[in-house]
């Protein structure tokens, strides 16, 4: 499997894409540099649009994927989050709201610089926040709700106009 950052992260949005165009959703990649933002995309008929930030990561779930303290507030109705587990055959795909992720982030975080270091020393801040699918903080299985649930844009171009 690729180990190389970039190759792994690209593989993720590549993998994302197909999914969507699979679809028949519009989406195409956000130009490199692009703030908050891996993905645009838009319905048929170019009435509605959301926008897809990949965070990939290979092997164990359990590890999860890596994010910033910027996420913690990052709350758009029209941004969402596709947790890519990238597998030597199989993929799977997790497709967060925004504001989920945010809170999962924040919450991880508040209870992790409460919990002393294993010497008992306390721990300093760090702007490194984890998502993973077992969290303290969060119900068992919290993850699982998302994975492949592609429908939340189906449902949301029906019920919303976009």
């Amino acid at each position: 499997m690729a180990s190389d950052k970039a190759l792994v992260g690209a593989a993720g949005e590549h993998l994302v894409l197909s999914r969507l165009l699979g679809r028949g959703l519009l989406a195409a990649p956000a130009p490199r540099g692009t703030e908050k933002v891996d993905i645009v995309v838009t319905n048929r008929d170019g009435k509605g649009s959301f926008r897809i930030q990949v965070k990939t990561t290979e092997g164990s779930l359990r590890n999860g994927w890596i994010l910033g303290a910027k996420h913690e507030s990052q709350i758009e109705s029209d941004l969402y989050f596709c947790l890519v587990l990238l597998g030597e055959v199989n993929s799977d795909v997790y497709v967060v709201p925004s504001e989920i992720i945010a809170s999962a982030v924040a919450s991880d975080h508040k209870f992790w610089i409460q919990e002393p270091k294993r010497n008992g020393q306390p721990r300093k801040d760090s702007s490194m926040r984890r998502v993973r699918s077992s969290m303290p903080l969060m119900k068992d299985g919290w993850l699982d709700q998302y994975l492949e649930s592609w429908s939340q844009f189906e449902t949301r171009e029906s019920s919303s106009g976009v």
